[in-house]
């Protein structure tokens, strides 16, 4: 306990920063992956092809990788300039949405076709029938498999430790300067990850009930 109380600033500001990191690239990763999830069941063919490009290139590029160009590579394109913590963001954000856009596409194939179907039939088109009809049915049934995505999300934002941003991955390289056991305060990392991702999985079950009962 006196590792904690007594390193508790660099405790809070390594959480705070990755508690930041985690909401701001769950709720970029939430839009960009649906807009890349309708796009991958669009009718039309330059838009499927765009969709399944992004998925597939982004996907299966390590997330280290994904870094390095933003920390690296986007100082070189003349652009503005921005934090570290800006940049991991956007790197977190482009990877997980492409998650959020698979499990999207997953529960859009749980739709009765039918449904669809009838809606372009009273004259709604395809954006029209996607945000009325098909999304808000398709985010019900994949509530499990989105909050696994954003339960990763948690647990990738360690690897912005690795590029100059304090968060809780980095708690331990700041403490070991201290003198602090690394031991020991790596269980106390870990101990509140274990806590954040049981608050994570109270919150998947509070939806699914909700969700469930309002069917």
């Amino acid at each position: 306990m006196n590792v904690l109380l007594d390193n508790l600033d660099i405790f809070v500001t390594g959480f705070r920063n990755t508690l930041i990191m985690f909401f701001a690239s769950g709720l970029i990763a939430l839009v960009l992956g649906t807009i890349v999830g309708t796009f991958r069941v669009s009718p039309v063919a330059p838009m499927r092809a765009l969709g399944t490009l992004y998925v597939n290139i982004v996907r299966n590029t390590p997330l280290t990788l994904i870094f390095f160009f933003f920390v690296f590579g986007y100082p070189k394109l003349g652009l503005p300039r921005a934090d570290y913590i800006v940049l991991a963001i956007i790197a977190l954000s482009v990877y997980t949405a492409t998650y959020v856009a698979e499990a999207l596409r997953s529960g859009i194939n749980t739709v009765p076709l039918g449904q669809a179907e009838a809606s372009r039939a009273i004259g709604l088109t395809f954006g029209q029938s996607m945000t009325l009809v098909v999304l808000p049915q398709a985010f019900r049934a994949i509530i499990p498999p989105l909050m696994n995505v954003f339960i990763a999300l948690l647990k990738n934002t360690t690897i912005a430790a690795g590029f100059s941003v304090l968060d809780a991955g980095a708690i331990r390289a700041y403490l070991s300067e201290r003198g602090e056991p690394q031991l020991i305060v790596l269980l106390w990392v870990a101990a509140i990850f274990v806590a954040l991702v049981a608050l994570l999985s109270w919150a998947q079950r509070a939806l699914e009930q909700k969700w469930r009962l309002a069917r």
